[in-house]
Parts: C-alpha cells; structure tokens; sequence
C-alpha cells in the first residue's frame, strides 16, 4: 500500500445513517465480516433510497467505515446524509459535526488487507503531520470513504484508492 494523495476536506454537520458495531464484533481483527452482512441484508439499498445525495459533497452516496475513537472504539458502518435525515426503522444514526478532516488516498489491493487496520490509519496519521496539518487529539474521529470510482473500479494493476480520513484540531 502507498499513499498517493493528502489534503485537508471541510466536511459540514451531516448524520451518518448505519450500523453501530464495537471492538466485540470484530472477527480476526475486522469488521470484514460486518461488510458483508450489510451488503447481504439490503442495508446499502435502503439508505440509497432516502435521497439527499449531492455529487462532490460529503454526503455524495460513498459507504463509509466511520470510527469514534475514544474510550471505546465505535465502528459504523454507513452512508452520510444531511442534518435532519429520517432514520429507517431498524438502522442507528450518529451526528458528524462540521469540521476539517486530513485524507490520504491508500492505493494498493482490497483483498490482501493492506488498506485497512491499525498500520494504515498510523501510515495515514504520518502522512497527514508530513504534509503539515495536524491531527486532532482526544476523542477523534476517522474514516474509510468508498469512493465510486476509486475504490470500485480497480486499475491496470488490480490497485483501488481508499480514502482515509482523519479529524484536524481546529
């Protein structure tokens, strides 16, 4: 995996809209097993019918792999929609508040698990303080944004870019 791309984002108050999971759902040290299920249980189709996506917004219809880091890690699953979204019976929601985020673009192969996980958010981390901006401390937020094309339309090479988001201090 290599970095390709870093630059600050102002991302507006939105709602992301999912499912909540904990350290205890991960298997092996993923949430791989959590994708699946909400690609296999019509979570994506209904979130992709509220509406409320605009093309080159925060809110642009990617899935998200959000995590609230503080005491305990909080890891949703899900897609962004604006303030004031109607949550679906059955699905949880989280207020995002408005503010500056680091992302890196990760490029490399989404099968070997290289992109994901505690050494790319640390590599990610890295990247963003190199390029001169500077990681919020404390109760911190940060994301995976699966980009449409970027992370589902692999290249020549079989590489995707994950974008990997990091909240700044103010």
């Amino acid at each position: 995996m290599k970095i390709i791309k870093t630059y600050r984002e102002e991302i507006p108050g939105v709602v992301l809209i999912g499912r909540r999971y904990t350290e205890a759902d991960r298997q092996g040290g993923s949430f791989g097993q959590k994708w699946g299920a909400c690609f296999g249980d019509g979570t994506f189709e209904t979130l992709e019918k509220l509406g409320g996506q605009e093309p080159g917004t925060a809110c642009d219809g990617s899935y998200f792999g959000w995590m609230k880091c503080c005491t305990d890690l909080e890891y949703w699953i899900g897609m962004l929609f604006p303030s004031g979204t109607e949550v679906p019976e059955g699905f949880a929601s989280m207020a995002i508040p408005a503010g500056a985020y680091g992302i890196c673009w990760l490029y490399g192969k989404e099968d070997t698990g290289e992109l994901y996980g505690m050494d790319a958010h640390t590599r990610a981390a890295n990247a963003i303080e190199q390029s001169g901006l500077k990681t919020k401390d404390g109760i911190l937020f940060s994301f995976e944004r699966y980009n449409c094309p970027r992370f589902t339309t692999p290249d020549e090479q079989g590489n995707v870019i994950l974008d990997y988001g990091i909240q700044l201090a103010e």
